[in-house]
C-alpha cells in the first residue's frame, strides 16, 4: 500500500527526489500553513513574477508594509522590491532548519532575476548579485533563465559563489550548455583555490507546457492529414512529449554525471546540479492530475509542485520510482514524432521565448498592482485627512 500524507513525501525523500513548494504569499507564511507544509516534509520553495503579481495583488496582506514605505517616501519599483525580499527572507528563515538539518542539500527559496534582463548577461550578473545581497540569507537561491544571454550569467553567479536556480529550461541543447557553465563556474572556483563544496545549484525542466503546445501542433497537423493512419498516430503522440523530453533530461544528467569533468570536480566536493521538475501542474483536464508528479520520481532529483497539486499527491500519489523508466522509449517517441512533422527542438526553443515574454507581462503586472495599492491606500489617507 501507497504511504499516506507527510510519509509520502518522506519515501519520496527515500528515493532521491525533495518537494519544494512552488508558491509563496505573505498568509501563507504568516498563517502557519508553509510551517505545516514543512513538518509534511516539504523542502524548499520556488518563486516567480507570476506568484507574487498573484500574491499582492489580491487581499490586503501587504497593505500594512506597503503604507509604511508610502511613509518613507519609496516609489512603486522599491515598493515591489521590499514586499519580496521580505516574503523571502521570512520563508528563507522558516525553511533554514530544513537547510541546517540536509547539509546544505534543501531548504532554499528561490528568487528570480527581472525578465527584462533574460537577454543581458552583464545586468544578470549584478542583478543576481544585488538580489542575493537584498535578501542577505544562505539559503538563497537566484534564479536565471537558461537562455544564451543567461548561461554565460550563469557560470559568472556560481564562479562567484551564488547558488543558482537556472530556470525555463524546455530544450535538451539549452540543458547541456547550463550543465557546461555548472562545470564551467566551479571550475573557475577551483583556478582560484576557493572552495566548492557547499555550492548547490538546480536546473528546473518546464514539462507540462511542452505538452500544452505539442499538443497544439498535433492538432493542426491532424486537421490538416488526410491519412487515417497518420491522424491516428499523430493522435498518440498527445500527452506523451512532455515525459519523454523530460526522461531524455534526466538520461543526459546521468551521463553528465558520469564523465571525467564531474568526477574530478566531484573529488573536490562538488554536489550534483540537481534536476528540478517545473510546470508539474496538468493543464489538460483530460490528462490524469499526477501525469507529471507520478512519473518523474528518482533521485538527484527536485520536483516543485502548486499548493493543488501537492494535495493531490498527498491524496493519491504513487511513490515509485519512474524517471529513467521507458527511456528507450521516449527517445524513440520523439524520433516518431519527428517523422510525423512534429518538431520538438522549435516546440522548445518557442517555449523559452514564450516563457520569458509571460513571466516579463507578470512582472509588469506585479508593478501594476503595487501601483494600484499605492494609489488606493494614498487616496484613503486623503480621505481621513478631509474627513
Amino acid at each position: 500500500m501507497a504511504p499516506h500524507d507527510n510519509s509520502k513525501l518522506a519515501a519520496l525523500a527515500d528515493l532521491g527526489q525533495s518537494v519544494w513548494l512552488d508558491f509563496i504569499s505573505r498568509d501563507l507564511l504568516r498563517s502557519g500553513r508553509l510551517g505545516d507544509r514543512v513538518a509534511q516534509g516539504v523542502a524548499g520553495m520556488t518563486t516567480n513574477p507570476t506568484i507574487f503579481d498573484k500574491a499582492i495583488g489580491q487581499g490586503d496582506a501587504y497593505d500594512e508594509q506597503i503604507h509604511e514605505l508610502i511613509d518613507a517616501g519609496r516609489a512603486t519599483a522599491d515598493i515591489a522590491d521590499a514586499l519580496i525580499a521580505t516574503d523571502v527572507q521570512d520563508a528563507c528563515d522558516l525553511l533554514r532548519p530544513v537547510y541546517d538539518g540536509t547539509g546544505h542539500a534543501d531548504g532554499y527559496v528561490s528568487i528570480e532575476v527581472p525578465p527584462a534582463l533574460a537577454y543581458d548577461t552583464r545586468k544578470t550578473i549584478a542583478e543576481a548579485h544585488r538580489l542575493h545581497d537584498m535578501v542577505d540569507r544562505p539559503n538563497l537561491m537566484v534564479k536565471i533563465p537558461g537562455t544564451q544571454p543567461g548561461i554565460a550569467a550563469i557560470r559568472q553567479t556560481v564562479a562567484d559563489g551564488l547558488h543558482i536556480n537556472v530556470t525555463l529550461l524546455f530544450a535538451l541543447d539549452a540543458y547541456e550548455q547550463v550543465v557546461d557553465a555548472w562545470f564551467g563556474g566551479l571550475e573557475d572556483r577551483v583556478a582560484r583555490r576557493e572552495p566548492i563544496d557547499d555550492l548547490r545549484s538546480v536546473a528546473s525542466f518546464f514539462v507540462s507546457r511542452v505538452d500544452a503546445k505539442a499538443d497544439h501542433e498535433i492538432g493542426e497537423l491532424v486537421t490538416d492529414q488526410n491519412d487515417p493512419l497518420v491522424r491516428s498516430r499523430l493522435e498518440g503522440m498527445r500527452g506523451t512529449l512532455a515525459l519523454a523530453n523530460a526522461k531524455l533530461a534526466y538520461r543526459r544528467f546521468l551521463e553528465l554525471s558520469a564523465t571525467d569533468r564531474w568526477h574530478r570536480l566531484a573529488e573536490r566536493g562538488a554536489h550534483a546540479q540537481r534536476v528540478l521538475w517545473a510546470s508539474t501542474s496538468t493543464k489538460d483536464p483530460s490528462y490524469d492530475d499526477l501525469l507529471y508528479v507520478d512519473n518523474l520520481i528518482g533521485p538527484q532529483t527536485v520536483d516543485t509542485m502548486p499548493e493543488e497539486t501537492l494535495a493531490a499527491f498527498l491524496d493519491h500519489g504513487v511513490v515509485r520510482r519512474t524517471v529513467d523508466r521507458g527511456a528507450d522509449e521516449a527517445r524513440d517517441r520523439v524520433e516518431q514524432a519527428a517523422h510525423l512533422g512534429i518538431d520538438l527542438k522549435a516546440i522548445t526553443g518557442a517555449l523559452q521565448v514564450e516563457g520569458v515574454s509571460l513571466f516579463r507581462d507578470s512582472f509588469a503586472g506585479l508593478l501594476a498592482s503595487v501601483e494600484r495599492k499605492r494609489a488606493e491606500l494614498l487616496t484613503g489617507e486623503e480621505r481621513k485627512l478631509s474627513a
